[in-house]
């Protein structure tokens, strides 16, 4: 299985997995006494998961560090036996090319041959197999921050949403950021699902907080010249700008503000930076100018639990890896399926339904500080993080980012309901 990231161009996106199978297959049998019998994607010894995602295309450079991480912490856990210490775990890759067409095509291709999807990535891709999942009645992964997937039953979801990231990105703008309400608050956001979530955040602490968003510009992935946007932006006078790219458009969007000396303090959704920014030609606009709004902390940072396990999984595993959030964010998906699949086992029943009576079984799961603890169980109940981390570029640190503040919550993103999507 490939670990290794292909070299980095300017310009790259995040930015948090399904059962395959077809409803025409077994139960699965197993019921909740002795061990799971056999059914699609398990063969009583051995567990196969899904991974639909970005392995070639600009947003590779999302979708490879992200499968590294699913891979890493299931080595590690076959190493120590597997599943409930006794069934090995298998991945079944397929390349989306971040294209909606492609990963429904992929996800038919394969979806008898696995029990769940332990990553599907992007807000659109996801959506597109929805559906079918439903249907199919599988479990998936999203490797996408959406508050739409809070509320599904067949999705399983991990950190703080995209929505609360924009809201805490607010929230450090008016505190520690030294901000006012009065201040000229611009978005530039991606045309589609995933821009728009961003916004919706926004939106919702303009009305917390009692800002207007002066200006709002959106555009197409993979938009070759930024000018009109960056001149519309500089026009209105935007003194803060909250950007929903991948990281190939934000280069650009970063680059043609530096050339045009528009310099705004920008936040940068999770997803529109990767760690090839930093040691770019673009690297000392960001450094004055751009601060990204994630999860987690600083590759390393020993302080944090869950990094000094994942590092020396990480070493053990995958010596070539570089650091990489998107890494931690994979890592992050694999312990979240892992316990879905434990409580399964637990219940004796590996079938789709099995698995996703599972996931309704399922109590709080930690990440151990790489990302916000997530209450599971029926999505009515569900209580994703509200925690989120604000970092500045620095190419002295790994990954290129340095935290700023860690890990905190604001009382508006903890105020913001989470609403099953009319889909």
């Amino acid at each position: 299985m490939t670990r290794k990231i292909a070299a980095l161009a300017l310009g790259l996106t995040l930015v948090l997995a399904a059962c395959g199978g077809a409803g025409e297959d077994d139960d699965g049998g197993g019921g909740s006494a002795g061990a799971p019998g056999n059914t699609a994607g398990f063969d009583g010894k051995t567990i196969k998961l899904g991974v639909l995602t970005p392995l070639s295309g600009t947003v590779a450079v999302i979708g490879q560090p992200l499968t590294a991480g699913n891979e890493v912490w299931f080595e590690a856990l076959n190493a120590k036996g597997g599943v409930a210490g006794k069934y090995k775990v298998e991945l079944v890759q397929e390349d989306t090319q971040y294209k909606t067409d492609i990963a429904v095509q992929k996800y038919n291709k394969i979806k008898s041959d696995v029990v769940a999807f332990t990553q599907v990535l992007g807000t659109a891709p996801t959506l597109a197999v929805l559906p079918q999942l439903k249907t199919d009645k599988i479990l998936a992964a999203p490797a996408s921050l959406d508050a739409l997937w809070v509320r599904e039953e067949n999705l399983l979801p991990v950190g703080g949403p995209y929505q609360v990231q924009a809201i805490n990105a607010m929230e450090y703008h008016f505190t520690d950021g030294g901000g006012t309400t009065s201040d000229r608050i611009c978005t530039m956001i991606q045309d589609d699902v995933y821009g728009e979530a961003g916004q919706q955040g926004i939106d919702f602490a303009a009305e917390k907080y009692g800002f207007t968003v002066t200006n709002t510009q959106k555009f197409k992935v993979g938009t070759e010249n930024y000018a009109g946007q960056i001149g519309a932006l500089a026009g209105a006078g935007c003194q803060v700008v909250f950007l929903v790219a991948t990281p190939s458009d934000a280069a650009k969007i970063w680059g043609t503000a530096a050339q045009a000396r528009f310099a705004p303090q920008w936040f940068g959704q999770s997803p529109s930076y990767t760690g090839a920014l930093a040691k770019s030609a673009v690297a000392p606009y960001m450094q004055q100018s751009v601060l990204i709004v994630s999860e987690g902390t600083e590759w390393g940072d020993n302080s944090v639990p869950g990094m000094t396990q994942m590092v020396a999984d990480a070493t053990q595993y995958a010596s070539d890896q570089e650091p990489d959030y998107y890494f931690a964010f994979g890592y992050n998906q694999a312990r979240a399926m892992t316990a879905v699949l434990e409580k399964a086992v637990e219940l004796g029943d590996l079938s789709r339904e099995g698995i996703l009576r599972a996931s309704n079984e399922l109590d709080t799961v930690t990440f151990d500080g790489l990302t916000g603890d997530y209450r599971y169980g029926a999505t009515e109940d569900r209580n994703p993080p509200r925690s989120s981390t604000v970092f500045k570029v620095d190419p002295s640190k790994p990954f290129g980012l340095a935290k700023v503040k860690y890990n905190f919550s604001s009382d508006a993103a903890k105020e913001f309901e989470f609403k099953k999507a009319d889909l």
